[in-house]
């Protein structure tokens, strides 16, 4: 059995499937259209979340980090401060006796560098070095050493050593010091 086809029926017919490819092309490009729509509506709800997680929490590491600048430069004014004080031979030696009185210990010699001007991490600074010989109790020399450095709030004790006679040798127990006290000079 064959069917013959008139024109008007191919042309029928080609129009008839060329309208079936059409309405699914256009019901495919619809689809794509609407999820495309969705799916730049769910980007730019993720990338407003986003963007106010990363503003929050960067605001808030600013904040953070200018309390600790603010601190810092606080710490660094009262560093400056306690450094302001000027050294001078003579005040270092009466702290030091002073000091030494208080921990009942003898001091049996002491000696002072000059003064010498230094630059640390930037900051220009002047600085005397102390040495000492002092005599009495360990337990004093030790007291005598751990108030020095809570009495010279610029200085430090580089170095401590001591001598602790043995047996029946009637010497004192001593102890061998070098300070070191800072002053700052400015920027």
């Amino acid at each position: 059995m064959k069917f013959k086809l008139s024109k008007a029926s191919w042309f029928i017919l080609a129009a008839g499937i060329f309208m079936v490819i059409l309405i699914g092309l256009g019901l495919t490009r619809s689809q794509q259209i609407q999820s495309k729509s969705r799916l730049d509506e769910e980007l730019s709800k993720a990338e407003m979340r986003l963007n106010t997680l990363q503003v929050k929490q960067l605001s808030e590491q600013q904040s953070e980090l200018q309390k600790k600048l603010n601190e810092s430069i606080k710490n660094l004014n009262e560093a400056k401060d306690n450094l302001r004080q000027t050294i001078e031979s003579i005040d270092v030696s009466d702290e030091f006796f002073f000091v030494a009185q208080d921990s009942n210990v003898v001091i049996n010699s002491l000696t002072s560098s000059s003064i010498r001007k230094e630059k640390l991490d930037g900051i220009n600074l002047a600085e005397i070095t102390v040495n000492a010989m002092a005599k009495g109790a360990v337990d004093d020399l030790i007291n005598f050493v751990i108030q020095l450095n809570s009495n010279f709030p610029t200085g430090i004790v580089r170095s401590a050593q001591l001598s602790i006679p043995e047996g029946d040798d009637e010497d004192e127990p001593s102890a061998n010091i070098m300070m070191v006290v800072y002053s700052y000079e400015g920027d």
